[in-house]
């Protein structure tokens, strides 16, 4: 990707759009039993995909690139899709979306009161977080519904990741070496925090899936490394 502009990133979002509208929805029809811990955290995941992402667009605005305005843009309607593929997810197993979960209202309340860099470092403690999560939905969970969707979404979050990289990078660039290493280990070690409180809240279903809490928040820190050192 470009080093100075966003366009190819606008152009990546494109395509994805555009496939996805070729693909179409998955099959709703056929159903899908959830068993009672993967219902219990999709339910969860859902709250937490399902933001409006207002905020982030403002501050993207207000940042004078209207390229990258416009790429956060695209960012915000994929997070609203995969909200939306979760919820249809829930509908299909018989099961409602909750209204709210006490770590999304975390999330959202820490974002809102940071500035662009902060809120994307905070945004990306959930990304790469999503990343393990989506994964073991993928690779463990029962039915073949729930496997496409999570498939699905998490094909855009290996895209997500690098596209905030890339912003993290040009904005975290102007710091000396010693406060850009000092910032992205705060990040890490943050980010292994939650991993842990995430481990725990959904450890059923992590079990139920075949990823054990600790092999969880394991795979979470060690995939951090390689973030950390593209953002520094």
């Amino acid at each position: 990707m470009g080093t100075t502009a966003y366009g190819d990133w606008i152009r990546d979002f494109e395509a994805a759009r555009d496939a996805r509208a070729e693909r179409g929805d998955p099959e709703w029809r056929i159903g899908v039993p959830l068993h009672p811990a993967i219902r219990r955290s999709v339910q969860r995941f859902q709250v937490g995909e399902d933001g409006d992402g207002a905020e982030l667009i403002t501050k993207a605005e207000a940042a004078g690139d209207a390229e990258y305005a416009s790429a956060v843009r695209m960012f915000v309607a994929e997070e609203r899709n995969h909200a939306r593929l979760l919820a249809l997810l829930l509908a299909s197993g018989g099961a409602p979306v909750i209204a709210s979960h006490w770590s999304d209202r975390v999330f959202v309340t820490l974002r809102r009161a940071l500035g662009l860099r902060l809120e994307l470092l905070v945004l990306m403690i959930a990304e790469v977080v999503a990343l393990r999560y989506y994964r073991a939905l993928r690779d463990g969970a029962d039915d073949a519904l729930t496997r496409e969707v999570a498939g699905r979404i998490l094909a855009d979050e290996e895209r997500h990741v690098p596209f905030h990289c890339h912003r993290l990078h040009r904005a975290l660039r102007p710091l000396p070496p010693p406060v850009r290493v000092l910032v992205t280990s705060g990040w890490r070690a943050a980010l292994a925090a939650v991993a842990l409180v995430v481990a725990v809240d959904h450890g059923p279903a992590l079990r139920r899936l075949g990823v054990g809490r600790g092999r969880f928040v394991a795979e979470v820190v060690r995939s951090s490394g390689p973030v950390a050192a593209t953002m520094r």
